[in-house]
């Protein structure tokens, strides 16, 4: 079931965050369980948070901010390949039917496929001197003008 996520829903975002963000092999662990928390219970006060829950358990969760951007998309690793991530995409799709932009570690080839086989285009690369990783990523956009060429030029 797709939902709004709420503030009570903080500690549980963040658990499902670390699980899937520890997927990550080549990322430093910057923040402790309790900022994590703090983090995800704010985020679901100031954003647009959209979490997938089953069997009373979230399985991932999607946020896009005031300014069009994506600031998260996770899904647990074991429910990952069962499209709770293109529901997920699609509902952020629905609710910035203008276009949305985020951000995805360069070495996220998962994510980035991910991304680009649902209509999303590089817009640029970084060093990474821009995020607290300090891992270079890519800008990605997602508009509904892309989506039209590409279906028009297929």
């Amino acid at each position: 079931m797709l939902r709004r996520a709420t503030p009570a829903d903080g500690s549980e975002l963040a658990v499902l965050f670390r699980r899937s963000f520890g997927t990550l092999a080549f990322l430093p662990t910057l923040h402790t369980p309790e900022e994590d928390r703090e983090h995800f219970t704010r985020m679901a006060v100031e954003q647009e948070v959209w979490a997938w829950e089953e069997d009373g358990r979230l399985l991932g969760f999607a946020a896009v901010d005031a300014r069009d951007e994506l600031s998260a998309l996770y899904v647990e690793p074991g429910a990952q390949d069962r499209g709770v991530g293109s529901t997920l995409l699609d509902r952020v799709k629905e609710r910035r039917p203008g276009g949305f932009h985020f951000w995805v570690f360069q070495r996220n080839d998962r994510a980035r496929r991910f991304y680009e086989r649902r209509g999303a285009v590089s817009t640029g690369f970084t060093d990474g001197s821009g995020n607290e990783e300090r891992e270079p990523d890519v800008r990605y956009e997602w508009r509904p003008d892309a989506q039209a060429g590409r279906s028009a030029g297929a």
